[in-house]
């Protein structure tokens, strides 16, 4: 069988493995059709995530065909399409028993901790698959976690009418984030350093307003502008850069709140008195929760999410490990980049 290990930074291989096994109790042996290329595959590629560990068969944003199940399996059946929910958690962990298995302390995500997707055919807990019952396409299934992840961000401040939400990074995580904001009544605002971006997000996913940002401190003028003198009472940071992260504090309003959803290797920091005076709610957005991964197949189907901008680019299996490198270089212009498995 076939599969793709990344065997350290910037270094694919091509294997061949073992076949997968029988599904045992409780699991489904699934066929991966389609893999989504996101920012964690970028960055494990590049050596800069810090969960990632090597060698690693990536692939997290999955696609697949149910083969085979277990048995007590009841929620998927052999021959259902289904989006993979990825974060294999230990459900006897104090998170989990929270209902927050998202962040177990024993979590082993796919294609980050353990081996994921990118691979013919692989063994997952059956309870980590959610089936379409609309007949998405295999790639839409793929694109379900990516949104997944800016559905959970967007839920940990619960954004009203009443806030301005800044999301700054204009990548497929910020543009996430703001899929969930839209489905508020919210106003939108989104920052980037690159103009191309923000014209992507105004004139083709939406977002109400948006600010270049130019390193020169006018951003902050033209959001005080945007927000009669207040700022955004919501800021939600997608950059997994850490000086941006440290900078994120000065657009947040008075009794706002900063969400960090992108994550860095870096150090984060900024003057405490800056957080205090403004009593400001400062939170972390990992991963996401099980019940996202329904709720996204469901606005997919209903056609409250439009799927069709998120994919710039195709690749087949084969090709991938040479034209993988190119997914890392901005003017590569990818927002989300789909294998093509089988």
């Amino acid at each position: 069988m076939k599969a793709i290990v990344l065997q350290e930074p910037k270094h694919f291989e091509q294997v061949e493995i073992e076949e997968a096994a029988a599904p045992g109790a409780g699991e489904a042996l699934v066929a991966v059709h389609r893999v989504g290329i996101c920012g964690t595959d970028l960055s494990g590629y590049l050596g800069k995530f810090p969960f990632y560990s090597y060698p690693r068969i990536p692939g997290h944003e999955l696609g697949v065909e149910v083969l085979e199940v277990g048995d007590g399996v009841e929620n998927i059946k052999a021959g259902d399409h289904c989006s993979v929910e990825p974060y294999i958690n230990d459900v006897g962990s104090f998170a989990s028993q929270r209902d927050r298995g998202n962040c177990c302390d024993n979590l082993q995500v796919l294609g980050v901790h353990t081996d994921g997707g990118m691979r013919d055919r692989f063994i997952v807990p059956a309870r980590k698959l959610h089936a379409s019952s609309g007949g998405l396409a295999m790639e839409q299934l793929a694109l379900v976690e990516t949104l997944a992840i800016g559905c959970h961000a967007v839920d940990r401040c619960n954004p009203t009418g009443e806030d301005h939400v800044l999301i700054i990074g204009a990548g497929p995580i910020g543009l996430s984030v703001l899929e969930f904001v839209k489905l508020t009544s919210a106003t939108s605002i989104m920052m980037d350093i690159n103009e191309q971006r923000l014209d992507f997000a105004k004139n083709t996913m939406g977002v109400n307003h948006t600010v270049h940002f130019t390193g020169d401190g006018s951003e902050l003028s033209a959001l005080e502008e945007l927000t009669n003198g207040n700022l955004p009472t919501i800021v939600i940071d997608a950059t997994g850069n850490a000086q941006s992260m440290s900078n994120a504090l000065n657009y947040v309003a008075h009794t706002g709140t900063l969400v960090y959803v992108g994550i860095t290797m870096g150090e984060v920091s900024f003057p405490h008195k800056l957080l205090h005076a403004k009593e400001m709610n400062l939170l972390s957005s990992r991963n996401a929760l099980p019940k996202d991964f329904g709720r996204i197949i469901q606005l997919i189907e209903d056609g409250q999410i439009d799927t069709n901008p998120w994919i710039t680019h195709r690749t087949s299996f084969n090709e991938l490990p040479s034209v993988f490198d190119s997914y890392t270089k901005p003017e590569t212009g990818v927002l989300k980049a789909i294998v093509e498995v089988q």
